[in-house]
C-alpha cells in the first residue's frame, strides 16, 4: 500500500520555488539594466522606452533589436559602446521626451 501524498507540503514547496524564480528573474533584470547602462536613465524615461518597445508592432524593428541584443550578450564591444546610440540603420525609440534639434542646451 502506498503512502498518501502530502499535497500541502508539495504545494508549499512549489510556492517557495515560484518565489525563488520570481526573485531570480527580478535580480537578472536589474543586472541587465545596469550592464546595458540603462540605469543612467531616469525611471520614467526607462519605463517609457520599455512601454514603447512593447507597443511596437514592426517586425523588422523588433528583429533589429533582437540582433543588437544578441550581439550584446555575445560580448560584442560595439554593442556595449553603442548601447544608447542608433546603430545599423535601425531607429531608436522616440518616447517624446527628447528636445527638438536646434533647441538651446542640446548637443
Amino acid at each position: 500500500m502506498r503512502e498518501p501524498r502530502d499535497y500541502d507540503a508539495q504545494l508549499q514547496a512549489l510556492n517557495y520555488k515560484a518565489k525563488q524564480l520570481k526573485t531570480r528573474k527580478q535580480t537578472q533584470l536589474g543586472e541587465l539594466v545596469i550592464a546595458t547602462g540603462a540605469d543612467a536613465l531616469g525611471t520614467e524615461v526607462l519605463a517609457g522606452v520599455l512601454l514603447a518597445a512593447i507597443g511596437n508592432n514592426d517586425p523588422s524593428r523588433k528583429d533589429a533589436w533582437r540582433k543588437r541584443g544578441a550581439a550584446f550578450f555575445q560580448g560584442a564591444t560595439n554593442a556595449r559602446r553603442s548601447a544608447g546610440k542608433d546603430a545599423g540603420g535601425t531607429q531608436t525609440i522616440d518616447t517624446g521626451t527628447q528636445p527638438a534639434a536646434g533647441t538651446p542646451g542640446t548637443a
